[in-house]
């Protein structure tokens, strides 16, 4: 299909009479109507303003291309309207537009429709071109200007092509030698600048004896798509894109980021980044591998993944470092003089505890921005905060008669991050339709104060009464057993503490292992409960340390790299250096340590193993009437889970 078949005389306007943007828009949308190109005004101009607030279609140079792609379009056409005094449209560079172009495209249009509204938006780069559109007095003078401009185009397009072709079978050394960048280039609907930002990149590379090889992501999908070998021999990569791009097999590359009209702008400047090694070198996170590698799985389950992954990897730093300044803080408190009063202990053990009195609520705040943008940030990490603590405690002041008496944990905070997340894509959809005079109060007012108000009901009412019901029910089952059966006590204290590693049944199993030793330090039976439940707390630490350390290729390189800590965090009896792992993959990593801690537990009770300590770990193995055997224990626990997991969890890459 050749541009002309998607212009029209009867739809142009060659003397715009509209001052300002919103009666540009709608004097324009008023003869898409009249034609019959639309039919429901009010819809189609809803969805006009719906992609302008995302971003200005006035993309500089005196052009605003304002376009949509819904049901209230008829057919595909792109009206042309002049102003000759120029319209303050926001543009990008700030100057008054003077030559429109509203690309109107059906749902279901094919693709010989949006080849020419992609060709159209190519020829628009042409600076020629548009000074003549300008100075066009009729609209049979704008078609004749764009088919001599398309003609021209198809020609310098099927020289390139033979060129190509001619260089490809010569496969010289200078043709290697040849500088390669390669890029994507994508808008939100793909129908303009996604092709404006290819043409202007190629043309500037060109002019600079620079190869640009362009892969497009517009509205007949994937075009060009770039070649393992180009991406290999590439010196870098420019992304120019308003949406998610396939990013894992740009791994290693020196890669430059930005958005789709800068390719239009500025494709220049984005040459020079990467020419001058200015770039920055991308690194794959390992959950973006995985996805790479297996598009197949995409759908909810992976977008869920995502989102906890997002949370998890920025939970991270806050349970290694928190938990090797712990650590240490153990070593101080049993080899140093003063103990539990040592200044440095003091110190330590409280920087470490704050790092992991923030872990619930990050992780709960960036599963929330991950799913609902930065609008869902703040109700993620307040609801993450109330997952973390017992109601009316560490600062929280609430008097709701709902009140929990015991944390959700990170379960709960994962459930806070998921509600808050999609309770902020309910507001926006519930706020979509709000006249553009309050669009700014939306997220300076509406989300934050409804996102909060929502969270907070249904943490307060809901996820931490639930878990506190949990929680007491478990301590009644465990006060109900007693002590007659030690054996599988110890068993179930210890497989307790792999269960939610820090949430209510981890907390109910050390409550009543530590209650226990409380009230008889000198009772054999509660030291033998206490060194189950330490065990069991080791093993989800030292089994994820086990498994990334010879299961390389079932964990990305950030997990393995976190792997390394959970050896010093396993020794220290922090269990919490295992969340990030249980909370990426719950389904293999939590039954795999619920497992290797519930042998650890039946051999404590087997042995008879007894350490009068309620905290420290191995560190406090120098007062266990068994030490080797306490280490055997944990070991064999640890081994056990370790193997379990590394067999049983998928590779991340096939």
């Amino acid at each position: 299909m050749k541009i002309k078949d998607i212009l029209s005389t009867e739809s142009m306007i060659m003397d715009l009479k509209a001052t300002n943007k919103e009666d540009a828009i709608k004097e324009m949308a008023d003869l898409e109507v009249k034609t019959d190109i639309v039919n429901n005004e009010d819809e189609f101009i809803k969805s006009i303003w719906a992609r302008e607030n995302e971003s200005t279609t006035g993309i500089g140079g005196g052009i605003a291309m304002p376009h949509a792609r819904n049901k209230y379009i008829n057919k595909a056409r792109v009206l042309f309207a002049k102003s000759k005094e120029g319209i303050d449209y926001n543009s990008l560079d700030g100057q008054p537009v003077h030559l429109f172009f509203m690309i109107t495209a059906p749902d279901g249009a094919d693709n010989t429709h949006l080849q020419a509204l992609a060709k159209l938006s190519g020829l628009l780069i042409n600076p020629d071109l548009v000074e003549a559109l300008k100075k066009a007095e009729t609209p049979d003078n704008v078609i004749k200007l764009f088919e001599d401009a398309e003609a021209k185009k198809d020609a310098e397009d099927k020289a390139a092509e033979e060129k190509k072709k001619a260089q490809a079978a010569k496969k010289s050394e200078a043709d290697n030698e040849k500088p390669l960048i390669v890029g994507v280039t994508a808008c939100i609907n793909g129908i303009a600048h996604t092709y404006m930002a290819e043409e202007a990149l190629i043309k500037a590379g060109e002019k600079r004896g620079i190869e640009v090889r362009i892969e497009t992501n517009g509205s007949e999908g994937v075009k060009h798509e770039l070649t393992p070998d180009e991406i290999k021999r590439a010196k870098g990569v420019i992304i120019a894109s308003d949406k998610k791009v396939d990013m894992p097999r740009f791994d290693g590359k020196e890669l430059t980021n930005h958005p789709v009209v800068d390719g239009i702008n500025k494709p220049d400047e984005l040459i020079d980044i990467i020419m001058n090694d200015k770039g920055e070198i991308y690194h794959a996170t390992g959950s973006e591998k995985e996805e790479g590698s297996e598009k197949a799985s995409s759908g909810v389950w992976s977008s869920i993944y995502r989102n906890l992954m997002s949370g998890v990897s920025h939970m991270l730093p806050f349970v290694i470092g928190g938990g090797i300044l712990m650590a240490i803080s153990f070593i101080v408190e049993n080899y140093m003089a003063g103990g539990a009063k040592n200044p440095a202990f003091i110190f330590l053990n409280s920087a470490g505890n704050l790092a992991f009195a923030f872990m619930v609520p990050i992780l709960s705040a960036y599963i929330a921005e991950s799913i609902g943008d930065l609008p869902a940030l703040m109700p993620g990490l307040v609801g993450g905060y109330m997952a973390a603590i017992v109601n009316g405690t560490n600062g929280l002041q609430v008097n709701v008669q709902a009140k929990a008496t015991s944390p959700a944990g990170f379960l709960g905070g994962i459930a806070a991050g998921f509600i808050a997340g999609y309770l902020m894509l309910g507001l926006k959809k519930l706020f979509a339709k709000l006249p553009k005079s309050v669009e700014g109060m939306k997220p300076m007012l509406l989300y934050p104060i409804l996102g909060l108000l929502l969270i907070a009901l249904i943490m307060f009412y809901i996820i931490n009464p639930i878990f506190s019901s949990i929680n007491f029910a478990i301590t009644h089952f465990l006060n109900s057993m007693g002590t007659g059966n030690l054996v599988t006590l110890t068993l179930i204290l210890a497989g307790m503490m792999s269960i939610d590693m820090g949430g209510p049944f981890n907390k109910a199993a050390y409550v009543f292992a530590s209650g226990a030793f409380a009230n008889d330090p000198h009772s054999a039976t509660a030291a033998v409960m206490m060194a189950a439940v330490m065990v069991g707390g080791m093993v989800p630490p030292f089994a994820t340390a086990i498994a990334t350390a010879f299961f390389k290729n079932k964990f990305s390189e950030q997990e393995r790299r976190a792997g390394v800590s959970n050896w010093i965090l396993g020794f220290s009896f922090i269990t919490e250096g295992a969340i990030p792992f249980a909370a990426a993959d719950p389904g293999h990593v939590i039954p795999s340590c619920v497992f290797g801690s519930a042998v650890g537990g039946l051999l404590v009770g087997l042995w008879h193993i007894q350490v009068p300590a309620p905290h420290g770990g191995l560190w406090v193995s120098p007062l266990a009437n068994h030490i080797l055997l306490y280490f055997l224990a944990t070991i064999i626990g640890s081994v056990i889970a370790g193997v379990v997991l590394g067999f049983w969890k998928k590779p991340v890459k096939k």
